[in-house]
Order: structure tokens, then sequence, then C-alpha cells
């Protein structure tokens, strides 16, 4: 059973008495708090997204609570402050809500008058916070450059995982079988995140032949070798306060990869033929088919440096992992191919090929369907979904029940037309001929909500 996180609250009263009475009413009804005599503590536990609300008393020793709010709504303009206030201090308390107090309460108050008004700010503060992801999202899904398309659970809690993250200092390992778009998701993060108005640097570490890799990354003085005719500056050095996309780490010599753990706990890096260390600042992400654990203990990939990369990981789902995003990427791609070849008269799928997609295994994930949505603006009707002749990949789904795969495609078609209509019942009972009651009930049966699909 899911058990929701409680709301955490700051409580601030130098009193004793109030500070424990009022602790107590708060958490009778259900919120985290944490109590304080003194105001300067607060300020440490802050953030901008913190989810709570802080009540505060007005007079307190060393920085009182309109101070306190002050420099709360330093830190986020949009948190709600309660104040406690003594009987002489109303004015100046209706002053303060001029100047953003949600509320105030004077002493001596009711329990449940303070539970109402924290109630009230808290439903505000999550309002507040629903509203400001959504915005963000909506600009990174117009902002140009790479977008993260899907809304299957495994790809949300991906996006929530990336956007935590985007700007952290931390480097950062992506994993995911090929063809699962771990370029495109380094290509997002940087986009998105304060590094953009600089350099995205990718190497393929499997491409590169072993005898130039070492000067690739880290650059090379003249004369450093018979070839080197010239200054050359390494990608490391190229990327310099933007983000280094080392793709296919596990390919990387083992040679080199001592030399990359120096980088990565120094930030410093030293061209081949000179003695002068250059300090960089930039965001590692590497990138991984294989799994890197396995490989350190077998010996193919040094341990420490496997560590040093996994402060963050982030799994990337394969393309069977969330069916229920296949109709709205095939659409995506076959938008983009279009638009490429100058193709508008693109038929729809059938129900048929769209049962195709959704059966398949996709064995070369993203790409693979990114490959037939091309195909299939090129060749229209004349392109075939017969994935039999295609290598599939041992799965659990292959073994469905015939209840189960029906149930399968039933809530995958009411999604991609829930999508394709942007969440309007109105035209997905035109779309899917059934009586609106049948769709309400499927869509709470497949947990499908029309909010979810409103751009």
């Amino acid at each position: 059973m899911h058990t929701q996180t409680p709301v955490p609250l700051m409580l601030v009263d130098d009193e004793p008495h109030i500070r424990l009475a009022a602790g107590q009413t708060l958490e009778l009804a259900g919120y985290d708090v944490t109590a304080f005599e003194r105001a300067e503590p607060v300020l440490e536990r802050l953030t901008d997204d913190w989810p709570g609300v802080l009540v505060t008393d007005i007079n307190l020793p060393g920085m009182d609570g309109l101070e306190l709010m002050k420099r709360v709504q330093t830190i986020d303009p949009d948190l709600p402050v309660i104040l406690i206030t003594g009987h002489g201090d109303i004015s100046m308390a209706v002053n303060a809500i001029r100047d953003g107090a949600y509320d105030f309460i004077e002493k001596p108050f009711a329990a449940d008058l303070l539970q109402d008004v924290v109630r009230r700010a808290v439903e505000k503060r999550a309002l507040t916070l629903e509203n400001r992801t959504l915005r963000e999202e909506l600009a990174e899904q117009s902002a140009p450059g790479p977008r993260v398309i899907g809304n299957a659970p495994a790809v949300s809690q991906m996006r929530r995982l990336v956007r935590s993250v985007m700007d952290a200092p931390a480097d950062i390992l992506l994993m995911g079988e090929t063809g699962t778009g771990k370029d495109l998701l380094a290509r997002y993060m940087h986009e998105h995140s304060r590094r953009r108005k600089h350099n995205f640097v990718a190497i393929n570490c499997g491409a590169v032949p072993e005898n130039l890799i070492e000067s690739e990354l880290f650059g090379h003085e003249k004369g450093a070798f018979t070839d080197a005719g010239a200054r050359r500056i390494g990608k490391f050095e190229h990327a310099n306060g933007g983000t280094l996309f080392l793709d296919e780490i596990e390919s990387m010599p083992m040679s080199l990869q001592v030399k990359l753990l120096r980088v990565l706990e120094e930030r410093v890096i030293e061209r081949l033929g000179s003695n002068e260390l250059i300090p960089i600042d930039i965001r590692v992400i590497a990138a991984s088919k294989a799994n890197l654990r396995e490989r350190a203990v077998a010996g193919g990939f040094r341990e420490d440096l496997y560590y040093r990369l996994n402060v963050v990981q982030i799994d990337i789902p394969s393309l069977r992992e969330r069916r229920e995003d296949i109709p709205m990427l095939f659409t995506h791609f076959a938008l983009i191919a279009s638009a490429q070849y100058g193709r508008e008269d693109v038929p729809p799928l059938s129900a048929e090929r769209l049962h195709s997609l959704i059966s398949h295994d996709w064995p070369g994930n993203v790409r693979e369907l990114r490959n037939l949505a091309e195909r299939y603006v090129l060749l229209g009707e004349a392109c075939t979904f017969d994935f039999d002749n295609q290598p599939i990949t041992a799965s659990s789904d292959q073994w469905m029940s015939l209840p189960e795969q029906m149930a399968r495609f039933e809530k995958l078609l009411i999604h991609t037309e829930l999508g394709r209509h942007g969440g309007s019942i109105s035209d997905t009972l035109a779309s899917l001929a059934v009586p609106r009651k049948t769709l309400y009930d499927k869509m709470k049966k497949y947990g499908l909500d029309k909010s979810d699909y409103k751009g």
C-alpha cells in the first residue's frame, strides 16, 4: 500500500510551551514538523523547491520573524510564511502581509485555526510547485534541440531524475541498450543546463584508434610525436565550461582509464608533450551499453573509475519496457521524416500495423523504430511491418496470454487516441466509436487520466 510522504513544516518560536503545543497540533494533523527556537537554522535548510510551509513567531531572539521572512523570500518568494503575533503586533503583521507573508495568527490561538491556516498554505505551496514544474516542462519541450518524448512510467521517472541533477556538479553515467538514445539524452541534459552556452563535445571511445585517443582527449604540443606538426586542443579542453560526452566508455583502453580518473578527480589536464597543468570546468557524461560493475569485477574496467563515474547513474529504458510510448514516438519520427522528405500524404497507421509495432520486441530500440518510421514515410502502404525475419530477444512479453495481449493493445489504443486529441474526451469517443461510459470505465481500469494529455 502506498503511503504519502508527510508535508514538511518548519516552526519557529522561542517559547517552549507554544513550540511544543503548536508542534503537536500540526503533527496530529499529519505534518512532519521541525521546531526551532531561533530563526537562523531555518535558512540553512531551505531550498527553492522545498515543499513545505514556514510558521514563525515575529518576536524572536537574534533575527526576528520579519527579517526571517525577508531572507526566505530571497530563496523562494513563493514559499508561504505564516506569522505568529502578539496582541501588539497586529498592525505589524498586516504590513507584513502586504510585503508577502501568507497569513498571521494572533496569540493565543485555537488548534483548529492553526491547522486550517496551515492546510490552506500547504495547498497553495503544492499548487505553486506543480505549476512551476509544468512551466519548466513546457519550456523544455518548446526549447530548440533534443527532447525526451514519452509518458511511460519508466520515462517519467528518468525525466524526474534528469531534471534533479541537470545542473548538479556531479558527473553522470548513462546505462542503456544500443539504440535507446544515450547520445540524445546527453545532448538534452547539456542543452537544458546552465552549460548550454558552452560546447557539447562527444567522442566515441570505441571508434577512435587506441594510439590516437589520448591525443584526441588531451591534445598535444607541436613535436610531441612524429606527426605532431602543430599544437592541438583536445576534447577536454574544447569542452571547457560545457559538457564532454564519452560514449561506449567500456571501450576505453585501460591505460587511458588511469588518466581519465585523474582528470575527473583533479579537473586538470596535461597536453601530450607539455608539463603545464590546465584547469578545466566540465561536466562529464559517460555512457555504456555494458554492465560496468561486472566488467570491473572481471578486470575489464578499472573499479576506481567505475565508482568515480557512478556518482549518479541514469538507466535508460529499452523500447520494450515502454511500449505505451511506441505510437507517440512513431508519429513523432514520421512527422520529422515527412518534413525532411517533403511528404505530406503519409497514411495513418491501421490497427493491424499499430498492433505489429506494439507486439515487436525492438532489439534495435528507438533507433530501429525511427528507421521504420522513415521507411513508412517514403514507401507508404508498401512499407512492410513484418518482423518475422528480424532477431527477437528473449522477453517475458512474448509469452503473454491472449487476454493480456488484448488488454495491452486496448490500453495502448486508448492512450494513443487521448494523446492525439490532447485529452479531449469528445474527440476520443468519436475516433474510437464507443459509448462515453465504456470509455470512462476503460480509462479507470487502465489508470488513464485525460489531464495527462493536455498540452
